[in-house]
């Protein structure tokens, strides 16, 4: 079983900043890709952006420019989070995709972590 652990959320400012962080343990033996998504209250989950094992990161267009995310090591990840405005509150979710040590496949979510730009 391979367990997200998030941290990194609050209330900030409109224009303030905010780094989330994202941790994988468990049954893992590789990592294809490590990412974020978010769910703005009364919306559907958007994806935010992801970083692959090669190390390629993309962003959804809303982020672009503002939102930095990095690897730490192998199995975890942050993202830094700038310029924020109230419409980027939400609840940010973490999620990996690779495979056990077994060789499957797996996916998994982290329990998500509350982000609230208001003044």
């Amino acid at each position: 079983q391979v367990r997200l652990a998030e941290s990194g959320g609050g209330l900030v400012q409109p224009g303030g900043s905010l780094r989330l962080s994202c941790a994988a343990s468990g049954n893992i033996f590789s990592i294809d890709a490590m990412g974020w998504s978010r769910q703005p209250p009364g919306k559907q989950r958007e994806w935010v952006a992801t970083i692959s094992s090669g190390g390629r990161i993309t962003y959804a267009d809303s982020v672009k420019g503002r939102f930095m995310l990095s690897r730490d090591n192998a199995k975890k990840v942050s993202l830094q989070m700038n310029s924020l405005t109230p419409e980027d509150t939400a609840v940010y979710y973490c999620q990996t995709v690779g495979r056990n040590e077994l060789g499957s496949q797996f996916e998994a979510w982290g329990q998500g972590t509350q982000v609230t730009v208001s003044s």
